[in-house]
């Protein structure tokens, strides 16, 4: 396992993370499953577990508390809030309000008293930075996190947040969670440098593209992937940017197959080989897809490899784009634009 610097915090983080929004009623992964692949992927020595309080309506921090139980310390724990619980309006979003409500509900699922990392898991623009800003910074003061992040933040926000920090002298988001694979790459065009030039870390999610580079999807075969099951629109090969997708595998597993690697780790080796990237988060459900996915802890790509890459998705390309999360309101709700 490789180890790197989480931004400027100091703090020493696997490359490849473990993210645990499978656990529960979401992945159909029980108590002692998650058990199991959090056993693994410790002794294997992944030292960042990452979840958040939507998942499973909070079932996975319940299973990742019980999971981590008696070795806290040894864990970067971190978990996000931000995305609707529940129907009651005010029970989501970033305002102060919600955030200490509920970083408590998200420390006693967890059964700790602080969190490493809290992530803002999207972007609120119904609630100022400096109202968010400030309610971190006193859950940071107060003990309860030990740094903060954003997660799909468009680029824009990420810097407009660290300018709010800095003239309202607060502390600063360290981290940011977006989503990256070899067949979504758009944020090197935008948020990877802005990262970059801010020293943040980067965890980013989806790296195996919901599936799409498990090497489970190939040309010629029916899609029965879990992930296929509940989002179909994702899969529907009668679509052109699902073609593209399709198309675009096929000719990586080619480039995979003259390395001598898995698609698996071909595709964890890309992200992780970006200078802007800190750690890759692994979503298995099982043990076996935890263990396909740790074979690429040590993988390093060789430049005639990323060229190959390179030439099947150009750089700063999302081959879907429709199915990014980071969209400027305005682009989706038409009474946004019109005056």
């Amino acid at each position: 396992m490789q180890y790197r610097t989480l931004g400027r915090t100091g703090v020493q983080v696997s490359s490849l993370a473990l993210g645990a929004m499978n656990f529960g009623r979401i992945g159909r992964t029980t108590q002692d499953e998650a058990t199991a692949i959090v056993d693994a992927a410790l002794e294997a020595g992944v030292n960042v577990i990452d979840t958040a309080d939507m998942y499973g309506d909070g079932e996975s921090e319940e299973m990742v508390g019980k999971a981590i139980a008696c070795r806290r310390d040894d864990i970067v724990l971190a978990t996000k809030a931000g995305m609707p619980i529940g129907g009651e309006r005010n029970h989501q979003g970033s305002s102060r309000r919600w955030l200490v409500t509920e970083l408590e509900a998200s420390l006693r699922r967890l059964g700790v008293d602080h969190v490493d990392l809290y992530q803002i898991h999207r972007w609120d623009p119904n609630t100022a930075d400096d109202e968010t800003l400030s309610a971190l910074t006193d859950l940071q003061r107060a003990g309860k996190i030990r740094y903060f992040g954003s997660s799909t933040f468009p680029a824009h926000r990420i810097v407009q947040a660290q300018w709010a920090a800095r003239e309202h002298r607060l502390s600063r988001y360290v981290t940011e969670q977006p989503s990256y694979s070899v067949l979504q790459r758009g944020i090197e065009a935008h948020v990877l440098p802005v990262t970059q030039e801010y020293g943040l870390g980067v965890l980013v999610w989806s790296p195996l593209a919901s599936g799409w580079l498990s090497g489970a999807i190939r040309a010629g075969r029916d899609i029965t992937t879990h992930r296929s099951a509940f989002l179909p629109e994702r899969f529907d090969t009668t679509l052109p940017a699902n073609r593209a997708r399709l198309d675009a595998v096929e000719r990586l597993s080619t480039v995979a197959e003259d390395a001598g690697l898995t698609l698996i780790q071909l595709a964890l080796g890309f992200v992780t080989a970006h200078p802007g990237v800190t750690s890759a988060l692994m979503g298995p459900r099982t043990v076996d897809h935890l263990r396909a996915q740790l074979a690429a802890a040590d993988t390093v790509l060789s430049a005639d490899v990323l060229d190959a890459i390179d030439e099947i998705v150009a750089p700063g390309t999302d081959l879907a784009a429709h199915e990014k999360f980071d969209t400027p309101p305005a682009l989706l709700d038409p009474s946004l634009r019109r005056r």
